[in-house]
């Protein structure tokens, strides 16, 4: 719900206040923020199957940092102009890519055990 709300703030609301560089930063955040978020469903689905793996678990917190720390760095950072936000993104990015891995692992522990 909150990456479709804010998508739909960014389309109508600051279509006029921010520049191109920005609105596309922000675009980026929303983006991601979706592709997240139906990331945690189905982490979210597979804890319910899977209720012991701990692996699973942390891709779920990978997501929700990443989420918080790429996506909300973005936001920030299109709305505040305040460049050193740039720096955190990253960092949010490496937490997507370690939620993803870790959901890989622990399907990938299933499927062998």
């Amino acid at each position: 719900m909150l990456a479709v709300m804010l998508g739909a703030f960014g389309a109508h609301g600051l279509r006029t206040l921010l520049d191109s560089h920005q609105l596309g930063a922000y675009k980026t955040g929303v983006q991601y923020h979706f592709y997240h978020t139906l990331l945690l469903v189905g982490v979210g689905l597979l804890v319910r199957a899977y209720p012991d793996s701990r692996i699973l678990k942390w891709s779920g917190w990978f997501a929700i940092a990443g989420i918080l720390l790429f996506s909300g760095s973005l936001y920030l950072l299109s709305l505040t102009g305040v460049r050193w936000l740039g720096m955190v993104t990253p960092v949010g990015g490496l937490a997507f890519i370690f939620s993803w891995l870790s959901m890989a692992m622990a399907l990938y522990r299933r499927l062998e055990s």
